[in-house]
């Protein structure tokens, strides 16, 4: 989720009896609720040494420990700063105050809470999370979130501003917030499985059978993870499906991008879960499979070559549909460009438009002799 979100949930979170443990809760819920994201500093090394930390550590066990502490000791240091500076302006002892203050460890205690319902918030995103790194580094999501959910935004932030008009309300309306909250997870979690189960008749004959017979597609996983292992290849040699995926999107928790991963590429459309033409059979002219966008995903020598290199691991550990395509210059140079589908702009909207630039994209050159010239990653 966007930090703005983790704002507004922590000042949620304060009006709740967490908020009657004393003073110095409510920023401790505010700083905790935004602490893993610290690690952007990362960028200072560049985008491919944040992208290789983002949502790393920080996101794990050991970051809601540590960023816990670190967290409470802000809020308490900053509070006990600011008492002593109002004791000054008042002329009274430092040690007096003006309401009850949290101790530390009660601080410690909402701070690690803050921390890990921010975790929490960033797995059901199709962002996904490592919440078990450094200990496993794979990627964790739900698939039932956008990165910016408007419908939190709204109603969190209306929450918040009604209270302050009837701060005598606040407490019921903190709850109202957080039971609307949960109720639009349930939405996009039931509207994420239908989508699934519509995949069939979405992709229609071009729908592979699994790669991996003893794991079909259709069996997808509550919670996906990836880098995945296992079989990308048939028998057969014919083009096999890997994975299927519903991501979210930002309008509507109805429409959903939809992805198949075959061996040889993707296949991606945009599902509206309220078009009724979806659960009856089309006509012929207005079969949704015709309607999909073919991705390809080529992998040649050049491209296991590139693989290797810095830049290649970091973001093959990263994305989740990583598809590859190679060019050879007439001077033997290979260029190697990998993007991740999640991020592209050929994903046809529904009711139609247009293509948007490519997000999130790496480029290695490769020399005829195998020498990797340059290598780029590009957000």
């Amino acid at each position: 989720m966007d930090n703005v979100t983790h704002t507004l949930f922590a000042l949620t979170l304060a009006r709740t009896p967490l908020g009657r443990a004393g003073r110095g809760t409510t920023a401790a819920l505010v700083i905790a609720s935004n602490a893993p994201d610290v690690d952007i500093v990362a960028i200072v090394r560049g985008a491919a040494s944040y992208l290789h930390w983002h949502r790393g550590p920080t996101h794990g066990p050991l970051g809601v420990v540590g960023l816990g502490v670190a967290s409470a000791w802000l809020a308490w240091t900053g509070r006990r700063a600011l008492d002593r500076r109002a004791a000054a302006r008042r002329g009274a002892p430092a040690s007096e105050p003006r309401s009850p203050n949290a101790s530390f460890g009660m601080l410690v205690a909402v701070s690690m809470l803050a921390v890990l319902f921010h975790v929490l918030m960033d797995l059901p995103t199709a962002y996904g999370t490592r919440i078990l790194s450094p200990f496993d580094w794979r990627w964790y999501s739900t698939d039932w979130m956008p990165i910016i959910d408007w419908m939190l935004l709204l109603i969190l932030g209306a929450g918040l501003a009604f209270g302050e008009w009837s701060k005598a309300s606040r407490h019921r309306l903190a709850a109202l917030a957080l039971t609307l909250m949960a109720a639009d997870y349930g939405v996009r979690a039931v509207a994420h499985e239908q989508a699934l189960t519509l995949v069939p008749r979405l992709f229609g004959p071009l729908l592979a059978q699994a790669c991996d017979p003893s794991a079909p597609a259709a069996t997808t996983p509550v919670i996906s993870v990836w880098p995945r292992s296992g079989p990308t290849t048939s028998a057969s040699g014919r083009p096999c499906l890997v994975a299927v995926a519903a991501l979210p999107t930002f309008i509507s928790p109805f429409r959903w991008g939809m992805v198949t991963q075959l061996s040889s590429g993707y296949e991606l459309h945009e599902l509206d879960l309220l078009d009724a033409r979806i659960r009856h059979p089309a006509d012929p002219g207005e079969a949704f499979w015709r309607r999909s966008v073919r991705y390809p995903n080529q992998w040649q020598p050049a491209t296991f070559a590139a693989a290797a290199t810095r830049t290649g691991r970091i973001f093959l550990g990263f994305a989740r549909f990583p598809a590859a395509r190679t060019f050879v210059d007439a001077s033997g140079i290979a260029t190697v460009r990998w993007v991740d589908v999640r991020f592209v702009g050929a994903m046809v909207p529904v009711g139609g438009g247009g293509r948007s630039p490519d997000r999130l994209t790496t480029a290695v050159r490769i020399g005829p002799d195998g020498r990797v010239i340059d290598e780029e990653f590009s957000q």
